[in-house]
């Protein structure tokens, strides 16, 4: 198993962000994803190139900034996958730190760089580029 962590200072406020990722069927920050359903704790959608993904939605804790999922439907043959998403407030900026947990190792590179991309669309959305 790998863990892949990812942070990203943005220079908005976390609730902004927090705005953004809280609203697990919100589609327009995911690359390649056009919609995301949600039916009780499980969002749907289907990314291009990829087929599609189910995941469940274990934590949405508006305190915290924390946002915990796992994927338990997709294309590839994932034994394990935990996500962890949080925002860290600094005044009028924040951090935004990404944790996954993926095995097998062969799908590191892949979820990085889906992480990555994700983060530069949040970055548009917020329009800090």
């Amino acid at each position: 198993m790998q863990t892949i962590h990812l942070e990203q200072e943005l220079a908005c406020t976390a609730s902004a962000v927090w705005e953004v990722i809280s609203d697990v069927c919100r589609s327009d920050w995911v690359p390649m994803v056009n919609s995301i359903m949600l039916k009780g704790d499980v969002r749907s959608f289907e990314m291009e190139g990829v087929g599609p993904i189910r995941e469940r939605i274990l934590a949405v804790d508006h305190e915290a900034f924390c946002l915990r999922y796992s994927a338990i439907g997709t294309p590839a043959n994932l034994e394990h996958h935990l996500a962890t998403i949080r925002i860290l407030p600094d005044k009028d900026s924040c951090l935004l730190q990404w944790t996954t947990e993926i095995a097998p190792d062969q799908y590191a590179d892949t979820v990085r760089g889906g992480m990555r991309l994700s983060i530069a669309e949040l970055r548009k959305v917020l329009e800090l580029n």
